[in-house]
């Protein structure tokens, strides 16, 4: 597991406080790239639940938060949300994708958002190793 994956678990797993998906995507990266935790934390507090409106999933805008910290190209941003279309039927949107887990019988959406969260982080890491900009 990379650092990146590891610190987002950790996140997630932290039940003295919340971190919303794009919080817990958002930070790892932040923190390799000299931001404080907690700025990080703040610069990405309001994208989380899909900006707090069920629009895009916090843990999509975390990345790309992330991709564009890093200096990615636009290329990169627009694969990632490519994929994570293609991985749920179209939908990228925050809403939709928990309306779809909880249709799917699952009335508890925390594993969604997890998974939603480490899939993201470990394409932001692939995505900025192909593109020479990890540190």
């Amino acid at each position: 597991m990379g650092k990146y994956l590891q610190r987002c678990e950790e996140l997630r797993g932290d039940t003295s406080r919340h971190y919303g998906c794009s919080q817990a995507v958002f930070i790892p990266f932040a923190e390799q790239m000299g931001l404080d935790s907690e700025t990080a934390n703040a610069i990405s507090a309001n994208f989380r639940a899909g900006m707090l409106t069920g629009r895009v999933c916090g843990a999509v805008t975390g990345a790309l938060m992330a991709l564009g910290l890093a200096g990615a190209s636009p290329k990169a941003a627009m694969e990632l949300q490519s994929r994570v279309q293609e991985s749920h039927g179209g939908d990228i949107d925050c809403k939709a994708l928990l309306d779809k887990w909880h249709g799917a019988g699952n009335p508890n959406r925390k594993p969604h958002c997890d998974g939603m969260c480490f899939a993201c982080v470990a394409m932001v890491e692939e995505l900025l190793e192909r593109e020479g900009k990890l540190k």
